[in-house]
């Protein structure tokens, strides 16, 4: 997951002074010294670091906070003011026009995965806000750049313009402009060249081909992986190009997150886009204040509600609530309810949203995200009776065991999925006869990151690695 090392670092910098009835400024600069150390880790600009804490320690240092109540859940409450300012103060969406085509120009160095975005863009905001899109590969000198443009439009259903690599940048995207206007496209990705470093060329082609489109955006795409070397290029770009925007991108990689705490701070540029995964759906709105509760261990609820808004319908959710709060829920309900978790994202994805979870990091991490493949690989092997009656399969020792053969699993896997089929009715029996007091417990409950009520990861021990294994 993204931040790991520096959310690691910074939650147990904070864990100093949680907890405690009384505050020192000790204990304020003992907590301000690992906070330090995790940014400076995480290859945030050094300029950045040292204006992060005078300000955290501005504000912590104060009486009101070390004579008050909780001080620690105060400071808490500073690092977190002070690091989603840091991040950006608010969420900077793509500037549609209301009418007409919204033109949108990617640059950026090669590497950072500037193609792809455009792909992910494409299909993001024809999804949120059914958007028509239209991609046009200007990008002529990096092997195989337009080859792969058309190859994601192809898996999305999203026209791409097109005129080889020996055709010139400016003239593939004066056509591709005509092209799209023509299909009544109303928002246009122009996918540019990078280059291994800046040069007065690469400049030149991209200030040539701004004056051609006139795009309502410029975004930099800037690779999450890169540290404060991020700060530079965007400078760069931005002095010859006047960029309103950043795309960060391989946020699921090993990332320090020195770009995301450098960039807007040291040039003003709001990350207004962020990559979250190699699927092309792996895309979100970048929101500073939820990005700083993900990276303190806090959670994103907010970004899970959204993603469960746009991939699963209300009346979906209702029908399938319905079904598991009564007796006939079965194994052909189950498989939907598995597509409808599946369209949200890898089951380790969908956990990191919630709170408390980070502090099962190794467990999560493995969680296996195949698992929902296994289980609809089981229930395939069923008859359609048997699905329908799991009493069958209860009852029946022999069809288990023909289920087993069939799905190439074990016995004991096939009892642990009647388990978690009788498990699903029974919680949500429960919750539906929960009183007002008993909503608010778990409410609690889940706000300090204890999710009994719903089961936790747990990990194998013993020799070697092993598997992790997530009940629910």
């Amino acid at each position: 997951m993204a931040f790991d090392n520096l959310s690691s670092r910074l939650q147990m910098g904070l864990r100093r002074i949680t907890g405690r009835g009384k505050l020192n400024e000790n204990d304020i600069e003992e907590m301000l010294r690992e906070v330090r150390l995790s940014l400076l880790e995480a290859d945030v600009n050094y300029k950045v670091v040292k204006k992060f804490l005078a300000d955290i320690k501005e504000e912590a240092m104060g009486e009101k906070i070390l004579k008050g109540l909780n001080p620690g859940q105060q400071v808490v409450k500073v690092v977190r003011e002070e690091l989603r300012k840091t991040l950006g103060s608010e969420v900077t969406e793509l500037n549609f026009k209301s009418s007409g085509m919204t033109v949108v120009m990617a640059v950026g160095l090669q590497g950072a995965g500037k193609t792809t975005a455009v792909g992910k863009m494409a299909l993001f905001y024809r999804k949120k806000m059914k958007k028509k899109p239209f991609m046009i590969a200007a990008d002529i000198y990096r092997p195989a750049a337009v080859d792969q443009l058309v190859t994601l439009g192809k898996q999305i259903d999203v026209p791409v313009f097109e005129m080889g690599t020996k055709v010139k940048a400016e003239k593939i995207v004066e056509e591709g402009l005509k092209a799209a206007k023509e299909a009544g496209a109303n928002f246009v990705l122009i996918d540019t060249a990078g280059r291994l470093q800046i040069d007065e060329d690469l400049m030149q082609e991209l200030i040539n081909v701004k004056d051609i489109a006139k795009p309502d955006e410029i975004l930099l795409t800037v690779d999450a992986m890169a540290g404060q070397d991020a700060v530079n290029v965007a400078l760069a770009f931005h002095e010859k190009l006047d960029i309103t925007g950043v795309i960060l991108t391989k946020l699921d990689g090993d990332t320090r997150g020195g770009a995301a705490l450098s960039i807007k701070e040291m040039t003003g540029i709001p990350i207004k886009i962020m990559s979250t995964g190699e699927k092309l759906d792996a895309m979100e709105i970048f929101y500073p204040d939820r990005l700083a509760d993900r990276i303190l261990g806090m959670g994103d609820v907010l970004s899970l509600i959204d993603n469960v808004t746009e991939n699963i319908d209300e009346d979906e959710m209702k029908s399938m609530a319905e079904r598991m709060a009564s007796d006939s829920f079965n194994y052909n309900d189950m498989l939907k309810q598995f597509k409808m978790i599946k369209r949200m994202g890898s089951i380790s994805k969908i956990l990191g949203f919630l709170p408390g979870m980070g502090k099962m990091k190794q467990a999560i991490s493995q969680v296996d995200d195949n698992a929902l493949d296994k289980i609809e690989c089981i229930i395939f092997s069923m008859t359609e009776q048997e699905r329908r009656h799991p009493e069958l399969i209860d009852k029946d020792f022999k069809r288990r065991e023909r289920i087993a053969k069939g799905s190439g699993r074990s016995i004991q896997e096939i009892n642990k999925l009647r388990d978690s089929l009788q498990n699903m009715k029974q919680t949500m029996k429960k919750m539906n006869g929960m009183t007002e007091t008993d909503a608010k417990r778990m409410q609690a409950q889940m706000a300090t990151g204890n999710y009994s009520a719903f089961g936790q990861p747990k990990v194998k021990k013993g020799k070697g690695k092993g598997k992790g294994n997530f009940r629910f």
